[in-house]
Protein backbone atom coordinates (compact mmCIF):
# COMPACT_ATOMS: atom_id res chain seq x y z
CA UNK A 1 0.00 0.00 0.00
CA UNK A 2 1.53 3.23 -0.92
CA UNK A 3 -0.59 6.13 -0.15
CA UNK A 4 -0.68 9.51 -2.33
CA UNK A 5 -1.81 12.50 -2.28
CA UNK A 6 -1.17 16.12 -4.28
CA UNK A 7 0.52 18.48 -1.66
CA UNK A 8 -0.59 22.11 -2.38
CA UNK A 9 2.45 23.55 -0.28
CA UNK A 10 5.14 21.38 -2.64
CA UNK A 11 2.65 21.55 -5.84
CA UNK A 12 3.68 17.96 -6.23
CA UNK A 13 1.98 14.37 -5.64
CA UNK A 14 3.95 12.90 -2.24
CA UNK A 15 3.61 9.41 -0.74
CA UNK A 16 1.38 9.98 2.48
CA UNK A 17 3.31 8.36 5.27
CA UNK A 18 1.96 9.36 8.74
CA UNK A 19 3.55 10.96 11.22
CA UNK A 20 2.53 8.38 14.04
CA UNK A 21 2.72 4.92 12.78
CA UNK A 22 -0.96 3.44 12.18
CA UNK A 23 -2.88 6.76 12.44
CA UNK A 24 -3.56 9.67 10.75
CA UNK A 25 -4.67 13.18 12.09
CA UNK A 26 -6.79 15.73 10.00
CA UNK A 27 -8.14 18.82 10.47
CA UNK A 28 -10.07 20.80 7.76
CA UNK A 29 -11.86 24.04 7.80
CA UNK A 30 -15.79 24.28 8.56
CA UNK A 31 -18.22 26.18 8.47
CA UNK A 32 -18.06 30.74 9.23
CA UNK A 33 -21.70 30.28 10.48
CA UNK A 34 -22.85 33.58 9.11
CA UNK A 35 -26.00 31.88 6.36
CA UNK A 36 -26.99 28.73 4.85
CA UNK A 37 -24.81 26.61 3.15
CA UNK A 38 -24.25 26.11 -0.62
CA UNK A 39 -23.15 23.19 -2.58
CA UNK A 40 -19.26 24.45 -2.44
CA UNK A 41 -19.59 24.03 1.63
CA UNK A 42 -21.16 20.64 0.87
CA UNK A 43 -18.50 19.59 -1.85
CA UNK A 44 -15.75 20.33 0.65
CA UNK A 45 -16.68 18.08 3.49
CA UNK A 46 -17.80 15.29 1.34
CA UNK A 47 -14.24 15.42 -0.27
CA UNK A 48 -12.76 15.11 3.19
CA UNK A 49 -15.05 12.43 3.96
CA UNK A 50 -13.91 10.69 1.53
CA UNK A 51 -10.51 10.71 2.21
CA UNK A 52 -10.98 9.81 6.21
CA UNK A 53 -13.17 6.50 4.69
CA UNK A 54 -10.14 5.59 2.81
CA UNK A 55 -7.72 5.92 5.79
CA UNK A 56 -10.13 4.17 7.75
CA UNK A 57 -10.24 1.23 5.23
CA UNK A 58 -6.15 1.36 4.89
CA UNK A 59 -6.37 0.91 8.69
CA UNK A 60 -5.43 4.05 10.35
CA UNK A 61 -7.09 5.27 13.36
CA UNK A 62 -7.98 9.00 12.01
CA UNK A 63 -8.69 11.72 14.14
CA UNK A 64 -10.66 14.30 12.31
CA UNK A 65 -11.32 17.98 13.59
CA UNK A 66 -13.63 20.56 11.58
CA UNK A 67 -13.96 23.87 12.89
CA UNK A 68 -16.66 25.81 13.46
CA UNK A 69 -15.88 29.90 13.31
CA UNK A 70 -18.80 31.39 15.61
CA UNK A 71 -17.40 34.74 15.43
CA UNK A 72 -16.93 37.00 12.55
CA UNK A 73 -16.80 40.19 11.16
CA UNK A 74 -19.38 39.18 8.62
CA UNK A 75 -21.51 37.42 11.14
CA UNK A 76 -21.99 40.03 13.44
CA UNK A 77 -22.92 42.23 10.46
CA UNK A 78 -26.00 40.03 9.42
CA UNK A 79 -27.04 39.92 12.91
CA UNK A 80 -26.95 44.40 12.62
CA UNK A 81 -29.00 44.11 10.09
CA UNK A 82 -31.22 41.05 10.82
CA UNK A 83 -31.44 42.17 14.75
CA UNK A 84 -31.19 38.50 15.79
CA UNK A 85 -28.15 38.38 18.51
CA UNK A 86 -25.12 37.11 16.77
CA UNK A 87 -24.37 34.07 18.99
CA UNK A 88 -28.33 32.94 18.23
CA UNK A 89 -27.82 33.49 14.49
CA UNK A 90 -24.60 31.26 14.47
CA UNK A 91 -26.22 28.74 16.14
CA UNK A 92 -28.94 28.83 13.92
CA UNK A 93 -26.97 27.92 11.01
CA UNK A 94 -24.31 25.95 12.50
CA UNK A 95 -27.47 23.96 12.52
CA UNK A 96 -28.31 24.07 9.32
CA UNK A 97 -24.82 23.06 8.40
CA UNK A 98 -24.92 19.96 10.63
CA UNK A 99 -28.84 19.16 8.81
CA UNK A 100 -27.21 19.78 5.53
CA UNK A 101 -23.81 17.05 6.57
CA UNK A 102 -26.01 14.70 8.15
CA UNK A 103 -28.68 14.48 5.31
CA UNK A 104 -25.18 13.27 2.81
CA UNK A 105 -24.24 11.18 5.26
CA UNK A 106 -20.82 13.28 6.33
CA UNK A 107 -19.06 11.22 9.17
CA UNK A 108 -19.33 13.58 12.34
CA UNK A 109 -15.53 14.82 13.12
CA UNK A 110 -13.87 13.27 16.24
CA UNK A 111 -14.22 17.13 17.46
CA UNK A 112 -15.80 19.79 16.28
CA UNK A 113 -14.53 22.68 18.38
CA UNK A 114 -16.26 26.22 18.47
CA UNK A 115 -14.39 29.58 17.97
CA UNK A 116 -15.49 30.73 20.99
CA UNK A 117 -14.50 27.95 23.34
CA UNK A 118 -10.70 28.65 22.49
CA UNK A 119 -9.95 31.99 23.70
CA UNK A 120 -7.24 31.13 26.08
CA UNK A 121 -5.26 29.12 24.13
CA UNK A 122 -5.53 32.19 21.28
CA UNK A 123 -4.47 34.43 24.19
CA UNK A 124 -1.37 31.95 24.45
CA UNK A 125 -0.79 31.40 20.66
CA UNK A 126 -0.79 35.34 20.33
CA UNK A 127 1.54 36.15 23.29
CA UNK A 128 4.30 33.48 22.05
CA UNK A 129 4.34 35.11 18.40
CA UNK A 130 5.24 38.93 20.30
CA UNK A 131 7.80 36.97 22.46
CA UNK A 132 9.07 35.92 19.02
CA UNK A 133 9.55 39.28 17.21
CA UNK A 134 6.36 38.04 14.62
CA UNK A 135 3.49 40.19 15.87
CA UNK A 136 2.84 43.95 18.09
CA UNK A 137 -0.12 45.09 19.66
CA UNK A 138 -1.32 48.19 17.58
CA UNK A 139 0.56 51.68 18.68
CA UNK A 140 -2.27 53.23 19.40
CA UNK A 141 -4.99 52.05 22.21
CA UNK A 142 -7.00 50.19 19.45
CA UNK A 143 -6.44 46.74 21.24
CA UNK A 144 -5.61 45.15 17.50
CA UNK A 145 -2.69 42.99 17.96
CA UNK A 146 -0.69 42.16 13.90
CA UNK A 147 1.18 39.75 12.67
CA UNK A 148 4.46 41.27 11.02
CA UNK A 149 4.90 39.34 7.61
CA UNK A 150 8.05 40.55 6.89
CA UNK A 151 9.59 39.11 10.31
CA UNK A 152 9.01 35.42 9.05
CA UNK A 153 10.76 34.46 5.27
CA UNK A 154 8.90 32.32 4.60
CA UNK A 155 5.69 34.08 4.31
CA UNK A 156 3.93 32.85 1.20
CA UNK A 157 5.95 29.80 0.66
CA UNK A 158 1.91 27.60 0.67
CA UNK A 159 0.82 29.60 -2.06
CA UNK A 160 4.44 30.27 -3.78
CA UNK A 161 4.06 33.76 -3.59
CA UNK A 162 6.33 36.61 -3.35
CA UNK A 163 5.23 39.36 -0.44
CA UNK A 164 5.60 42.55 -2.47
CA UNK A 165 3.32 41.17 -5.05
CA UNK A 166 0.39 40.19 -2.25
CA UNK A 167 -2.63 42.28 -1.79
CA UNK A 168 -3.18 44.32 1.43
CA UNK A 169 -5.10 42.63 4.31
CA UNK A 170 -8.21 44.03 4.49
CA UNK A 171 -9.47 45.90 7.44
CA UNK A 172 -12.47 46.42 9.44
CA UNK A 173 -12.03 49.65 9.85
CA UNK A 174 -9.59 50.90 6.63
CA UNK A 175 -9.00 54.60 7.82
CA UNK A 176 -6.81 52.67 10.86
CA UNK A 177 -4.58 51.13 8.07
CA UNK A 178 -1.99 53.14 9.00
CA UNK A 179 -1.90 51.49 12.55
CA UNK A 180 0.33 48.56 10.86
CA UNK A 181 4.20 48.10 9.97
CA UNK A 182 2.79 46.70 6.70
CA UNK A 183 -0.46 47.14 4.67
CA UNK A 184 -0.53 43.08 4.11
CA UNK A 185 0.38 42.12 8.30
CA UNK A 186 -3.07 40.45 9.46
CA UNK A 187 -4.85 40.76 12.72
CA UNK A 188 -4.40 38.35 15.15
CA UNK A 189 -7.05 40.05 17.96
CA UNK A 190 -9.41 43.26 16.89
CA UNK A 191 -10.15 45.32 19.66
CA UNK A 192 -13.38 46.11 20.17
CA UNK A 193 -15.05 48.68 18.10
CA UNK A 194 -17.96 51.31 19.18
CA UNK A 195 -20.95 50.23 18.34
CA UNK A 196 -19.93 46.24 18.67
CA UNK A 197 -22.46 44.34 21.01
CA UNK A 198 -20.33 43.86 24.24
CA UNK A 199 -20.91 39.97 24.27
CA UNK A 200 -18.68 39.69 21.50
CA UNK A 201 -15.52 40.81 22.97
CA UNK A 202 -13.28 39.07 25.52
CA UNK A 203 -11.14 40.83 27.82
CA UNK A 204 -7.35 39.95 27.01
CA UNK A 205 -4.07 41.71 27.90
CA UNK A 206 -4.19 43.81 24.78
CA UNK A 207 -7.63 45.05 25.57
CA UNK A 208 -11.11 43.66 24.89
CA UNK A 209 -11.99 42.38 21.46
CA UNK A 210 -12.57 38.93 19.81
CA UNK A 211 -10.08 37.08 17.47
CA UNK A 212 -8.84 37.42 14.31
CA UNK A 213 -10.40 34.97 11.65
CA UNK A 214 -6.54 33.01 10.49
CA UNK A 215 -5.77 32.64 14.52
CA UNK A 216 -8.46 30.35 15.19
CA UNK A 217 -7.72 27.89 13.49
CA UNK A 218 -4.37 27.79 14.88
CA UNK A 219 -5.02 27.89 18.08
CA UNK A 220 -7.73 24.76 17.81
CA UNK A 221 -5.92 22.61 16.03
CA UNK A 222 -3.06 22.96 18.18
CA UNK A 223 -5.05 21.92 21.51
CA UNK A 224 -7.09 18.96 19.46
CA UNK A 225 -3.84 17.49 16.92
CA UNK A 226 -0.52 18.99 18.74
CA UNK A 227 2.14 21.17 17.32
CA UNK A 228 2.95 19.11 14.25
CA UNK A 229 -0.65 16.75 12.22
CA UNK A 230 -0.60 14.87 8.67
CA UNK A 231 -3.24 17.07 6.93
CA UNK A 232 -4.91 20.33 6.85
CA UNK A 233 -7.86 20.47 4.16
CA UNK A 234 -9.95 22.97 3.03
CA UNK A 235 -11.70 24.08 0.05
CA UNK A 236 -9.32 26.00 -3.11
CA UNK A 237 -10.13 29.39 -1.91
CA UNK A 238 -9.11 28.85 1.58
CA UNK A 239 -5.51 28.48 0.55
CA UNK A 240 -4.95 32.44 0.29
CA UNK A 241 -5.18 34.06 2.64
CA UNK A 242 -6.50 32.39 5.14
CA UNK A 243 -3.83 29.07 4.98
CA UNK A 244 -1.19 30.93 4.13
CA UNK A 245 -2.00 32.88 7.26
CA UNK A 246 -2.64 29.98 9.21
CA UNK A 247 0.55 28.15 8.69
CA UNK A 248 2.58 31.37 8.87
CA UNK A 249 1.73 31.87 12.21
CA UNK A 250 1.72 28.47 13.42
CA UNK A 251 5.61 28.00 12.29
CA UNK A 252 6.30 31.62 13.15
CA UNK A 253 5.33 30.01 16.74
CA UNK A 254 7.89 27.17 16.81
CA UNK A 255 5.07 24.38 15.68
CA UNK A 256 5.74 21.90 12.89
CA UNK A 257 2.34 22.44 11.59
CA UNK A 258 0.53 20.63 8.77
CA UNK A 259 2.78 17.85 6.79
CA UNK A 260 0.47 18.02 4.00
CA UNK A 261 -1.92 20.58 2.71
CA UNK A 262 -4.91 19.19 0.51
CA UNK A 263 -7.18 21.76 -1.20
CA UNK A 264 -10.42 20.55 -3.25
CA UNK A 265 -11.80 22.53 -5.82
CA UNK A 266 -14.65 24.87 -6.53
CA UNK A 267 -17.94 23.93 -8.24
CA UNK A 268 -19.37 26.27 -10.98
CA UNK A 269 -23.04 26.27 -12.72
CA UNK A 270 -23.33 25.76 -15.85
CA UNK A 271 -19.36 26.84 -16.56
CA UNK A 272 -19.91 30.17 -14.48
CA UNK A 273 -18.44 30.87 -11.18
CA UNK A 274 -20.85 30.80 -8.78
CA UNK A 275 -22.31 34.23 -7.04
CA UNK A 276 -24.82 35.47 -4.92
CA UNK A 277 -25.00 38.56 -6.32
CA UNK A 278 -25.52 37.02 -9.85
CA UNK A 279 -28.18 34.45 -8.18
CA UNK A 280 -27.01 30.93 -9.55
CA UNK A 281 -25.62 29.53 -6.11
CA UNK A 282 -27.48 26.09 -4.78
CA UNK A 283 -28.14 24.92 -1.45
CA UNK A 284 -29.16 21.56 0.16
CA UNK A 285 -32.65 22.46 0.12
CA UNK A 286 -32.42 23.19 -3.97
CA UNK A 287 -30.38 19.82 -4.29
CA UNK A 288 -32.54 17.63 -1.99
CA UNK A 289 -35.91 18.76 -3.52
CA UNK A 290 -34.64 17.14 -6.32
CA UNK A 291 -33.63 13.88 -5.42
CA UNK A 292 -32.37 11.34 -3.10
CA UNK A 293 -29.83 12.43 -0.25
CA UNK A 294 -27.57 9.30 -2.08
CA UNK A 295 -28.60 10.63 -5.67
CA UNK A 296 -27.07 14.59 -4.15
CA UNK A 297 -24.04 12.54 -1.90
CA UNK A 298 -22.66 10.39 -5.41
CA UNK A 299 -22.92 13.68 -7.39
CA UNK A 300 -20.80 15.94 -5.17
CA UNK A 301 -18.32 12.79 -4.53
CA UNK A 302 -17.97 11.62 -8.35
CA UNK A 303 -15.21 13.57 -9.23
CA UNK A 304 -11.29 14.41 -8.55
CA UNK A 305 -11.56 16.26 -5.57
CA UNK A 306 -9.37 18.86 -6.32
CA UNK A 307 -11.41 19.33 -10.06
CA UNK A 308 -13.88 21.61 -10.82
CA UNK A 309 -17.16 20.15 -10.13
CA UNK A 310 -20.35 22.00 -12.99
CA UNK A 311 -23.59 21.68 -11.59
CA UNK A 312 -25.80 21.73 -14.33
CA UNK A 313 -29.91 21.33 -13.80
CA UNK A 314 -29.48 17.67 -15.53
CA UNK A 315 -26.56 16.89 -13.20
CA UNK A 316 -28.92 14.78 -10.70
CA UNK A 317 -30.78 13.07 -13.02
CA UNK A 318 -27.67 11.58 -14.21
CA UNK A 319 -26.02 10.57 -11.00
CA UNK A 320 -29.96 9.10 -9.89
CA UNK A 321 -29.67 6.69 -13.14
CA UNK A 322 -25.86 6.03 -11.60
CA UNK A 323 -27.02 5.13 -8.24
CA UNK A 324 -30.43 3.06 -9.32
CA UNK A 325 -28.19 0.92 -11.28
CA UNK A 326 -25.86 -0.13 -7.92
CA UNK A 327 -29.00 -0.07 -5.98
CA UNK A 328 -31.14 -2.71 -8.25
CA UNK A 329 -28.10 -5.08 -8.86
CA UNK A 330 -27.38 -5.26 -5.33
CA UNK A 331 -30.98 -5.96 -5.04
CA UNK A 332 -31.39 -8.36 -7.60
CA UNK A 333 -28.25 -9.53 -6.37
CA UNK A 334 -29.24 -10.69 -3.17
CA UNK A 335 -32.40 -12.27 -4.64
CA UNK A 336 -30.49 -14.28 -6.81
CA UNK A 337 -28.21 -15.56 -4.21
CA UNK A 338 -31.04 -16.41 -1.88
CA UNK A 339 -29.74 -14.02 0.84
CA UNK A 340 -31.30 -10.89 2.14
CA UNK A 341 -28.33 -9.89 4.39
CA UNK A 342 -24.86 -8.13 3.87
CA UNK A 343 -22.42 -10.16 1.62
CA UNK A 344 -19.22 -11.82 3.49
CA UNK A 345 -16.67 -9.13 4.47
CA UNK A 346 -13.89 -8.62 1.99
CA UNK A 347 -11.44 -6.31 -0.16
CA UNK A 348 -12.25 -4.60 -3.08
CA UNK A 349 -10.57 -5.38 -6.21
CA UNK A 350 -7.23 -4.26 -6.29
CA UNK A 351 -8.10 -1.79 -9.46
CA UNK A 352 -10.21 -0.13 -7.11
CA UNK A 353 -7.60 0.60 -4.32
CA UNK A 354 -4.95 1.41 -6.68
CA UNK A 355 -7.64 4.36 -8.32
CA UNK A 356 -7.99 5.21 -4.15
CA UNK A 357 -4.50 5.02 -3.35
CA UNK A 358 -3.58 7.70 -6.18
CA UNK A 359 -4.91 11.01 -4.96
CA UNK A 360 -8.05 9.89 -4.22
CA UNK A 361 -8.78 8.92 -7.84
CA UNK A 362 -12.56 8.75 -7.68
CA UNK A 363 -13.23 9.07 -10.60
CA UNK A 364 -11.21 5.38 -11.87
CA UNK A 365 -12.86 3.97 -8.58
CA UNK A 366 -16.57 4.44 -9.84
CA UNK A 367 -15.40 2.95 -13.26
CA UNK A 368 -13.75 -0.21 -11.24
CA UNK A 369 -17.63 0.07 -9.47
CA UNK A 370 -19.83 0.62 -12.49
CA UNK A 371 -17.26 -2.32 -14.41
CA UNK A 372 -18.36 -4.83 -11.35
CA UNK A 373 -21.83 -4.12 -11.57
CA UNK A 374 -22.41 -4.91 -14.77
CA UNK A 375 -20.21 -8.26 -14.60
CA UNK A 376 -22.68 -9.20 -11.18
CA UNK A 377 -25.84 -8.33 -13.83
CA UNK A 378 -24.34 -10.51 -16.46
CA UNK A 379 -23.77 -13.49 -13.91
CA UNK A 380 -27.48 -12.84 -12.81
CA UNK A 381 -28.89 -13.12 -16.45
CA UNK A 382 -26.88 -16.07 -16.85
CA UNK A 383 -28.34 -18.00 -14.06
CA UNK A 384 -31.44 -17.70 -15.87
CA UNK A 385 -34.46 -19.48 -13.89
CA UNK A 386 -32.13 -20.14 -10.66
CA UNK A 387 -33.64 -18.50 -8.10
CA UNK A 388 -30.47 -19.09 -5.55
CA UNK A 389 -26.55 -19.86 -5.62
CA UNK A 390 -27.28 -23.47 -4.00
CA UNK A 391 -29.69 -24.31 -6.36
CA UNK A 392 -27.40 -23.57 -9.51
CA UNK A 393 -24.83 -25.15 -7.90
CA UNK A 394 -26.63 -28.58 -7.69
CA UNK A 395 -27.67 -28.00 -11.26
CA UNK A 396 -24.05 -27.59 -12.57
CA UNK A 397 -21.37 -28.00 -9.68
CA UNK A 398 -18.71 -28.89 -11.96
CA UNK A 399 -18.57 -25.54 -13.22
CA UNK A 400 -19.26 -24.16 -17.10
CA UNK A 401 -22.97 -22.87 -16.41
CA UNK A 402 -24.87 -21.81 -13.26
CA UNK A 403 -22.15 -22.91 -10.98
CA UNK A 404 -19.34 -20.36 -12.55
CA UNK A 405 -22.26 -17.86 -12.90
CA UNK A 406 -23.41 -17.91 -8.90
CA UNK A 407 -19.80 -17.66 -8.72
CA UNK A 408 -19.07 -14.94 -10.24
CA UNK A 409 -22.42 -12.48 -8.73
CA UNK A 410 -21.09 -13.65 -5.53
CA UNK A 411 -17.75 -12.08 -5.97
CA UNK A 412 -19.30 -8.57 -7.44
CA UNK A 413 -21.79 -8.76 -4.98
CA UNK A 414 -19.35 -8.37 -2.09
CA UNK A 415 -16.95 -6.25 -4.11
CA UNK A 416 -19.94 -3.68 -5.22
CA UNK A 417 -20.77 -3.73 -0.93
CA UNK A 418 -17.26 -2.97 0.20
CA UNK A 419 -16.67 -0.21 -2.54
CA UNK A 420 -19.61 1.50 -1.87
CA UNK A 421 -19.22 1.10 1.66
CA UNK A 422 -15.82 2.53 1.29
CA UNK A 423 -17.09 5.54 -0.42
CA UNK A 424 -20.12 6.00 1.70
CA UNK A 425 -22.36 5.29 -1.23
CA UNK A 426 -23.80 2.12 -0.14
CA UNK A 427 -27.71 2.12 -0.40
CA UNK A 428 -28.22 -0.66 2.23
CA UNK A 429 -26.68 1.14 4.68
CA UNK A 430 -28.99 2.05 7.70
CA UNK A 431 -28.67 5.63 7.50
CA UNK A 432 -30.24 5.78 3.67
CA UNK A 433 -33.24 4.11 4.57
CA UNK A 434 -35.46 7.14 5.52
CA UNK A 435 -33.38 9.13 2.22
CA UNK A 436 -36.82 9.95 0.43
CA UNK A 437 -36.74 6.37 -1.09
CA UNK A 438 -40.21 6.92 -2.03
CA UNK A 439 -40.15 10.78 -4.00
CA UNK A 440 -44.09 10.44 -4.22
CA UNK A 441 -44.40 9.64 -0.20
CA UNK A 442 -42.16 12.35 0.20
CA UNK A 443 -43.82 14.82 -2.03
CA UNK A 444 -47.46 14.85 -0.55
CA UNK A 445 -45.59 15.12 3.04
CA UNK A 446 -43.46 18.48 1.91
CA UNK A 447 -46.83 19.72 0.38
CA UNK A 448 -49.20 18.66 3.72
CA UNK A 449 -46.54 20.39 5.68
CA UNK A 450 -46.59 23.55 3.65
CA UNK A 451 -50.14 23.90 4.22
CA UNK A 452 -49.82 23.45 8.02
CA UNK A 453 -47.25 25.97 7.92
CA UNK A 454 -49.43 28.73 5.85
CA UNK A 455 -52.03 28.25 8.28
CA UNK A 456 -49.60 28.57 11.25
CA UNK A 457 -48.32 31.88 9.61
CA UNK A 458 -51.61 33.43 9.08
CA UNK A 459 -52.61 32.46 12.86
CA UNK A 460 -49.75 34.33 13.69
CA UNK A 461 -50.08 37.38 11.78
CA UNK A 462 -53.16 37.64 13.50
CA UNK A 463 -51.70 37.33 16.70
CA UNK A 464 -54.03 33.70 17.52
CA UNK A 465 -51.65 31.98 19.17
CA UNK A 466 -54.04 29.25 20.42
CA UNK A 467 -54.02 28.21 16.68
CA UNK A 468 -50.70 29.07 16.16
CA UNK A 469 -49.35 26.63 18.91
CA UNK A 470 -52.33 23.99 17.98
CA UNK A 471 -51.10 24.10 14.64
CA UNK A 472 -47.14 23.15 16.03
CA UNK A 473 -48.35 20.87 18.67
CA UNK A 474 -50.25 18.98 16.39
CA UNK A 475 -47.13 18.69 13.90
CA UNK A 476 -44.97 17.76 16.63
CA UNK A 477 -47.48 14.53 17.70
CA UNK A 478 -47.10 13.77 13.44
CA UNK A 479 -42.93 13.93 13.98
CA UNK A 480 -42.34 16.90 12.78
CA UNK A 481 -40.02 19.65 14.78
CA UNK A 482 -40.28 23.02 13.64
CA UNK A 483 -37.79 25.72 13.89
CA UNK A 484 -38.50 29.42 13.88
CA UNK A 485 -35.88 31.87 12.27
CA UNK A 486 -35.91 35.53 10.82
CA UNK A 487 -36.34 33.65 7.46
CA UNK A 488 -39.10 31.82 8.27
CA UNK A 489 -40.17 28.39 9.94
CA UNK A 490 -37.84 25.21 8.83
CA UNK A 491 -38.69 22.01 9.39
CA UNK A 492 -37.11 18.44 9.53
CA UNK A 493 -38.24 15.29 10.88
CA UNK A 494 -37.61 13.88 14.47
CA UNK A 495 -34.79 11.68 14.39
CA UNK A 496 -36.57 8.83 17.26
Amino acid sequence: MTLRFYDSAAAEVRDFVPLAEGAASLYYCGATVQGEPHIGHLRSALAFDQLTRWLRYRGLRVTVVRNVTDIDDKILAKSAESGEEWWALAYRFEQAFEDAYDALGISKPTYEPRATGHIPEMHALIQQLIERGHAYPAADDSGDVYFDVRSWDKYGSLTHQRLDDMQAAPDLDPEFSGRKRDPRDFALWKGQKEGEPTTAAWSSPWGAGRPGWHLECSAMVGKYLGDSFDIHGGGLDLRFPHHENEMAQSQAAGKGFANFWLHNGMVTYQGEKMSKSVGNTVGPAELLSQAKPLVVRYYLGQANYRSVLDYRPESLTEAGAAVERIESFMVNAAKALGSGGEPAPGSAPLAFEAAMDDDLNVPAALAVLHETVRRGNSAIAALGGSTTAADAADGNPAGGGPADAAEVLRTAHREVFVMTSALGLNPLDPHWKDDGGDPAGRAALESLVAVQLDARQAARAAKDWVASDAIRDALALAGIEIADSADGARWSVKNN
